[in-house]
């Protein structure tokens, strides 16, 4: 059974503010209500959404604006974080959405939330990764992160476009993709060559 909403912001992939949805009750109950995005649809919150209408508008207006100057100090923005990994370029340890916010306000000075950093799951490995920031319901930008062992290799993957990694794999693959030496057949006789005939 699904529980009817009224939005108080966008809410991406669900609707604008004002709009009444329909959703599923855990994610009314753990995320849009806490986070204040959205109140149950009941008589009550409807007139109260409605004599608020205009100062909620006001109120978004005016965190869009900010979201938008932020933005512009933030989008394209690219980050380097320095963490320990093997050859391979797997990381010990994982890169969150902590680091990320710390590393975007130790880059350019201003503080996001970690909320705000849009990942599924902690990066385990070194590489270059897009990363969506989302400053506002309605602003996004991206960040590229540059997730390296050293600050030279940070360089050296920014310039190149790829992880700095050893791949072992890579001489197996040449050895076995080389023609191998041709062996003679049990069968067939070496024909074995005569000291005059070496000496010639």
């Amino acid at each position: 059974m699904l529980t009817e909403i009224i939005l108080l912001e966008r809410v991406e992939n669900l609707g604008k503010m004002g709009e009444l949805v329909k959703v599923r009750p855990g994610y009314a109950r753990n995320f849009l209500l806490p986070q204040k995005k959205a109140l149950r649809a009941t008589k009550e919150n409807i007139a109260y959404f409605e004599a608020q209408r205009k100062a909620l508008e006001s109120q978004n207006n005016d965190r869009r604006a900010e979201a938008e100057t932020l933005a512009k100090k933030i989008d394209g923005l690219k980050v380097v974080i320095i963490r320990q990994a093997s050859e391979a370029g797997q990381l010990y340890g994982s890169v969150a959405s902590r680091d990320i916010a710390e590393a975007i306000a130790e880059t350019c000075g201003e503080a996001i939330g970690r909320n705000q950093v849009d990942m599924n799951a902690a990066l385990k490995a070194i590489g270059l990764f897009p990363m969506k920031i989302s400053l506002h319901p309605e602003v996004k930008v991206q960040v590229t992160l540059n997730i390296a062992r050293s600050l030279e290799e940070a360089k050296t993957q920014e310039k190149t476009g790829k992880a700095v990694i050893v791949d072992h794999n890579a001489e197996d693959r040449k050895a076995k993709s080389a023609p191998a030496a041709v062996a003679p057949a049990a069968d067939e006789p070496v024909a074995e060559v005569s000291e005059e005939e070496e000496a010639a």
